[in-house]
């Protein structure tokens, strides 16, 4: 199942980063510790053209801990990176974040070449809340629902510090499935954008795979390990009273339950991704993709009359 959510002020918004950008010294993406490299903006790392980043793992206290660590050596590989968790629960987080980014841009500082940092992220990561601790006040507009954040804002983070404050943004065509659902799971996508059913499918899948004792533990549940998806979801309907007249049960209520329980981590601090399998699910879709494009190729050489191009064959049937 494709997800897409991208409306008007997301166009608005990437406008207006294009133009921001070329002043800002520092970019600051913040992304769900839940799912780190599905909540990283491909579009934002196209904008930022190779300039300084500091990745903010949000939310880390609903994440699995083990697999931040695993996040942020990852991220603090990469050239020009720098990566710190965080959670509501951080004291001083305005110093740790101007710390970081002094490091990120040496050469920036004084009043005399103040240093420019633009923070963005996808909707509903926690970037209005965070800005709010770091003002001491409540500077931006917060909410459960993405989309909050309308316009940029300029803040003094400290004396020679400006922060530029930016609308959630996803990206114009989520290409990675896995990715879509985790977003939708996650709350990042307007909930008229997806079926809430796929994506608690999609969810029990990936929970099933790294923490099937939460599932079971949860619900109540046994044998999970010979139950398709679908049958899983059923079973969580019937033990939280999803039931409908003559025993039916009610799918969009239990889909409801399992994507409410994983937001409010009643399944336990879960991380729903691993840099392996989002490298394994990029590269698919770059195959897919590929093929797609060779399709779409074939068809407009056909309708011009020029000889047909010779496609590759898919799935199983690729050599």
């Amino acid at each position: 199942m494709a997800i897409q959510w991208f409306p008007g002020h997301m166009h608005a918004t990437r406008k207006a980063l294009e133009e921001r950008i070329k002043t800002i010294h520092v970019v600051i993406e913040m992304l769900d510790a839940r799912l780190p490299g599905s909540s990283s903006n491909p579009l934002l790392a196209q904008l930022a053209q190779g300039k300084p980043a500091l990745k903010i793992l949000n939310k880390q206290d609903l994440a699995d801990p083990a697999m931040t660590e695993v996040w942020l050596a990852h991220f603090n590989a990469q050239s020009g990176t720098r990566a710190i968790g965080l959670d509501a629960s951080m004291k001083a987080p305005a110093r740790r974040l101007v710390d970081e980014c002094r490091l990120l841009a040496p050469n920036r500082g004084g009043m005399a070449k103040p240093l420019r940092v633009l923070i963005c992220g996808i909707p509903n990561v926690g970037k209005s809340t965070l800005i709010n601790t770091l003002m001491g006040k409540k500077a931006a507009k917060t909410g459960d629902e993405p989309g909050i954040t309308k316009n940029e804002q300029p803040l003094q983070l400290a004396s020679d510090v400006i922060l530029y404050d930016t609308p959630g943004m996803l990206w114009p065509r989520i290409n990675v499935e896995e990715s879509g659902l985790h977003l939708a799971a996650s709350g990042a996508v307007g909930r008229n954008a997806f079926d809430e059913e796929e994506v608690a499918l999609g969810l029990l899948a990936t929970l099933r795979r790294h923490y099937p004792q939460a599932v079971a533990q949860r619900y109540g549940l046994s044998g999970l390990e010979a139950l398709p998806d679908d049958e899983v979801l059923s079973a969580v309907g019937r033990k939280r009273g999803a039931v409908m007249a003559g025993g039916r049960i009610n799918l969009q209520k239990a889909a409801e339950i399992v994507l409410n329980d994983f937001r409010a981590t009643e399944l336990g601090r879960i991380t729903l991704e691993t840099p392996e399998e989002l490298a394994a699910w990029a590269a698919r879709a770059t195959v897919a993709d590929a093929k797609r494009e060779a399709r779409k190729a074939a068809i407009k050489a056909g309708k011009a009359g020029r000889a047909p191009v010779i496609l590759p064959p898919d799935g199983d049937d690729a050599p």
